[in-house]
């Protein structure tokens, strides 16, 4: 009788085919990351010895695009030319390059004018091994310009770092929320099941939003207080914070009785779930439009775990980003 491998055998060595290949993709992309920073250090070194002259090095990459083109592809135009520079300049120093980042993640990190904010995302998508296009969304959505509404910029960068843990919400919850990537059309209402369920739909996406930390623990979870039945919408736990992380969704301007329901919930948690060394439990109303005034005057005033965020179903246009960057 043959001996058939076991399934055991047949995942470990599927494992070692799927790792090889992954180490080699990563290593095809960081030889294109240090193909491009030699490019750029060669341009750079040819440009200054014709005195870094604008119209020279404008010339310069046009003529060597010429060249190039023709022969390797749309990858040496004069943009990608001109793209390879410019991370050379922002990147001088060669040790300093993440083997962990492709071509596209530096392409677009490169873009970013503001050095804070650059090390920023750059230290986040290392952390959180975000893919390019997770970094793109993310910058896309204002991010960084959002946790700065609520946090100064040193507190930002000291979380992003690693320097601290963070200590309260704030610090890693965004207000507004984005939710483009629920893919819902432009309609006047939704019902709040309908966004519900887009949101588990796109757990993978919302968890991306929502920041650092955050792991999915129920949907519709059901309580029993003496006769009645309440269902919770979403519960979290925010490993960060060490604590739940209710959220209530309302489609609607909340009220004051919106926060009242919230903390109720917020009460039964940390009186019935949370163990004894855990934080306190936070309460999000995510809803459509706030009254913060009337938010404020339904809790209390050292209120430190019921909050109210806003979301929005499409990425900030240029003109809100600007507007947000002014009040920063």
């Amino acid at each position: 009788m043959k001996n058939l491998p076991t399934r055991q055998f047949i995942s470990d060595v599927k494992t070692i085919i799927d790792s090889a290949r992954t180490s080699a993709v990563r290593s095809v992309d960081f030889h294109r990351v240090m193909m491009y920073w030699q490019i750029g250090e060669r341009i750079v070194e040819e440009e200054q010895q014709g005195k870094i002259r604008a119209d020279y090095g404008s010339r310069l990459l046009h003529n060597l695009a010429v060249e190039l083109e023709p022969e390797f592809g749309s990858g040496f135009s004069y943009r990608q030319l001109a793209r390879a520079r410019q991370f050379y300049c922002t990147y001088p120093i060669v040790s300093a390059l993440r083997s962990q980042f492709n071509w596209m993640q530096y392409r677009t990190l490169v873009q970013i004018d503001d050095k804070d904010k650059r090390e920023y995302y750059e230290l986040e998508a290392l952390h959180n091994c975000w893919t390019g296009r997770e970094m793109e969304r993310q910058i896309n959505s204002g991010l960084y310009e959002r946790l700065l509404l609520s946090n100064d910029k040193n507190a930002v960068l000291e979380v992003a770092r690693r320097e601290r843990i963070p200590e309260s919400p704030q610090e890693i919850m965004k207000d507004p929320m984005v939710l483009e990537f629920l893919n819902l059309k432009r309609e006047d209402a939704y019902y709040e099941k309908d966004l519900e369920s887009a949101l588990i739909s796109n757990l993978q996406g919302f968890l991306l939003e929502l920041g650092n930390g955050f792991s999915f623990v129920a949907r519709q979870k059901r309580i029993l207080l003496e006769d009645d039945e309440y269902f919770i919408d979403l519960v979290f736990y925010n490993r960060l914070l060490r604590c739940f992380v209710i959220i209530e969704i309302k489609t609607h301007k909340i009220t004051h009785s919106d926060v009242g329901q919230l903390q109720m919930y917020v009460n039964y948690y940390d009186r019935e779930e949370k163990m004894q060394d855990e934080s306190p439990t936070i309460g999000i109303l995510l809803c459509a439009d706030k009254n913060n005034t009337a938010v404020r005057y339904t809790l209390p005033e050292d209120n430190k775990t019921i909050m109210a965020h806003k979301y929005q179903l499409y990425l900030p246009t240029e003109k809100q980003l600007l507007k947000e960057i002014e009040k920063i």
